[in-house]
């Protein structure tokens, strides 16, 4: 039997990529898709200025776009995605939760609070059982997942893997794509020839999720990981796909050949996004590139390579696609989890 589902916030370019990776799923149903006041009433079509590489579905661009209001949403949808603004996000999806809906969010709000679940399927979904805690702390009868950011959920896979060799400091730097910042986010004239070595808020959602996402949940709280992470982030004139340069000390001696064959054994989740292999190894030192291995996967790999062992432990670079396996994937893996483990 298939889910329906809804998109908060669905005509920006997270909620574009929300539709196109909807578009055939196996599971879920799409069924009501919001926005803004100036949109609501609007044909999909007419609201979205669609950007995604793919056209539109002929299906969604008759839907009639909805009020961002938990009455505007049918009362049978049994999953909503959002990809609101966080400004939004922090008023509205409360709203949602305490109507009764699950909701599966990409945006930034609320992701460090003690009571929301910070997820990646495959490295902690256990974390899911913080939902009890929030239900009962909070009186919902619905519930609220978060996905991290997009240059955290590119590094975290990779420090799961490497965890087994004792996580004490990580030092990243990251190349990340123009489209992590929205169409309207960098001007041309901004990044054409250019790099710009900061990007607000960004080095410390990669420090403090990190450390949220690694950590253990004891049945009533996340204890977070003690590994030390700094970060440095750049936005670089790429399109798509964040590549990630990281140094990662351990407490036991590791080589080569042990990070290979962690990456190697990192899980995958038999859950119809999730892909196999979760991480892509490449021993060509020139690899991975955004332009060649953003898509693997399906876009929601992780690619490795450059692996060189360092005094302290090991440097490597990593590459995701941000506004897939970055956002819109990342939390259509978390509903679909939400369905397996019984939530929605």
């Amino acid at each position: 039997m298939s889910v329906n589902v809804g998109i908060l916030g669905g005509t920006g370019a997270v909620g574009q990529r929300f539709i196109q990776l909807l578009d055939g799923h196996p599971d879920f149903e799409l069924v009501a898709i919001t926005a803004s006041d100036e949109s609501a009433g609007k044909s999909y079509r007419e609201a979205a200025k669609w950007r995604v590489d793919s056209p539109i579905p002929n299906w969604v661009g008759d839907i009639e776009v909805r009020a961002t209001e938990p009455e505007a949403v049918p009362d049978d949808v049994d999953l909503l995605f959002s990809s609101l603004p966080s400004g939004v996000a922090e008023v509205v999806e409360p709203q949602f939760t305490e109507a009764g809906y699950v909701v599966s969010s990409n945006s930034s709000n609320s992701r460090m609070a003690d009571d929301v679940p910070l997820v990646i399927p495959e490295v902690n979904g256990e974390h899911l059982d913080l939902l009890e805690v929030q239900q009962d702390e909070r009186g919902w009868d619905g519930a609220l997942v978060k996905n991290p950011n997009c240059s955290t959920i590119t590094m975290v896979p990779t420090l799961a893997a490497l965890d087994r060799f004792g996580l004490e400091t990580v030092h990243v730097s990251t190349l990340q794509a123009v489209s992590g910042a929205g169409y309207d986010g960098v001007t041309s004239m901004e990044i054409i020839d250019n790099v710009i070595p900061h990007i607000g808020g960004e080095e410390s959602k990669m420090e403090t999720e990190s450390r949220k996402l690694l950590g253990s949940f004891d049945g009533s709280e996340i204890e977070q990981h003690d590994v030390d992470v700094s970060a440095s982030c750049n936005r670089v004139p790429t399109l798509d796909g964040h590549l990630e340069n990281v140094w990662a000390e351990t407490a036991e001696d590791i080589d080569t050949d042990d990070a290979r064959d962690a990456f190697a054994d990192a899980p995958t989740l038999d859950l119809p996004s999730a892909p196999d292999p979760l991480i892509e190894v490449f021993e060509n030192p020139d690899r991975p590139q955004p332009r060649l291995d953003r898509t693997l996967g399906g876009g929601m790999q992780i690619a490795v390579g450059g692996l060189q062992e360092t005094s302290g432990g090991l440097q490597y670079n990593c590459l995701a696609h941000n506004t897939i396996r970055g956002a819109a994937g990342a939390s259509l893996l978390n509903g679909e989890l939400l369905v397996r483990e019984g939530w929605v």
